[in-house]
């Protein structure tokens, strides 16, 4: 995530400035002030410009021709990338930064850190916004994937490991058994190492999530995304993804396993309004989730869901501010934030494991 200028908060936010946990008081009475504020926060923002695909590209659908430099990000190129993606390439291994076309995917792992999709690289849902192949993989694993990803994690020398998933409906615990056997070996190659997951909502499952809470020892953060507002959400998200269930995963995550730091993210640009954005960061706040991120959704191909707006970083440094008020642990907005974008500089280190 790059720098901005125009003498706002940086673009690559880690959200290391600390709020403390002070609850949920949102202080959201607005008044006259902060409507001017939004009202300069919709100027400067850029709508896209939208160019209509011939006939033959069926669906028929747009594609963005420009967008504003402060989202643009370096090629994809430095000796510790092409390291690392041959390592990867030689266990079989995904990662979410490559899948999911990631924007910061150069900077990440030439830092040497990759976010790691699990499960394969089928997902067995069709979110409107996801790059990730979708499809019904039945019931196929690969079991030797958590002794690989383990022992790549271990000759990275990484001391923050991040595990993604793609959705897999087509398993009884949706994965949560997969998951807990990477963790577990994660955690006997390297023992000292921070384990953060960023799981999908394994359809309300409390065994599978416990399953997930509970493995190497425990999990550092539970993470789980609302994605966008709760209006947007059934466009936006798979039919089987509710606002509602993906706020009882994360309270359930935290009334199961309190040790555990919970995460969540929201995308801007998908046509939501302040409001919306204000309520869905207090209802995060509302069922004890500590860390959050914000950033601009970027539409991955034509056939995906169009952006609406490009928010100015102006507004995401508002967004950061707001949400350490309302009581967020550590809070990363900005433009090219993504859930996983060092993730490590988010986690609120009290003394090392959180056990």
């Amino acid at each position: 995530m790059n720098t901005p200028t125009n003498n706002v908060e940086s673009n690559t936010d880690t959200g290391t400035d600390r709020g403390t946990d002070r609850g949920t008081d949102s202080g959201t009475d607005r008044g006259t002030d902060t409507n001017t504020l939004f009202n300069h926060f919709r100027e400067i923002s850029v709508i896209p410009e939208l160019k209509t695909l011939p006939a033959n590209n069926s669906p028929s659908q747009t594609t963005h021709t420009r967008k504003p430099l402060w989202l643009k990000t370096p090629l994809a190129s430095g000796d510790t990338l092409i390291s690392i993606k041959k390592k990867l390439r030689k266990g079989h291994l995904h990662t979410v930064c490559e899948e999911a076309k990631c924007p910061n995917i150069a900077e990440c792992l030439n830092a040497g850190t990759a976010t790691f999709m699990i499960l394969g690289d089928t997902c067995t849902r069709g979110c409107r916004f996801c790059n990730v192949k979708t499809g019904n993989p039945h019931g196929v694993l690969d079991e030797n994937e958590p002794l690989q990803v383990a022992q790549t994690i271990h000759d990275m020398g990484i001391d923050y490991a991040v595990l993604t998933m793609v959705d897999r409906d087509d398993l009884s615990d949706g994965g949560a058994a997969h998951i807990a056997k990477t963790a577990s070996c994660i955690r006997e190659l390297s023992p000292n190492i921070i384990i953060e997951i960023l799981a999908g909502d394994f359809r309300g499952n409390q065994n599978a999530l416990r399953d997930v809470l509970f493995s190497g020892n425990g999990i550092n953060t539970f993470a789980h995304n609302l994605e966008t507002v709760q209006k947007l959400t059934p466009k936006v998200r798979d039919i089987r993804a509710s606002y509602e269930q993906s706020l009882d995963v994360l309270k359930n995550a935290k009334r199961i396993r309190p040790q555990s730091y919970t995460k969540s993210g929201i995308m801007l640009g998908l046509g939501e309004q302040p409001e919306e954005i204000e309520k869905c960061l207090q209802d995060m706040r509302s069922v004890g989730v500590q860390i959050v991120t914000i950033g601009q959704y970027l539409q991955p191909t034509p056939r995906h869901i169009p952006v609406a707006r490009f928010v100015h970083p102006e507004e995401f440094a508002y967004w950061k501010t707001y949400s350490e008020k309302i009581g967020f642990l550590a809070a990363a907005s900005g433009p090219l934030v993504r859930s996983s974008y060092r993730a490590a500089n988010l986690f609120p280190r009290t003394g090392g494991y959180c056990s």
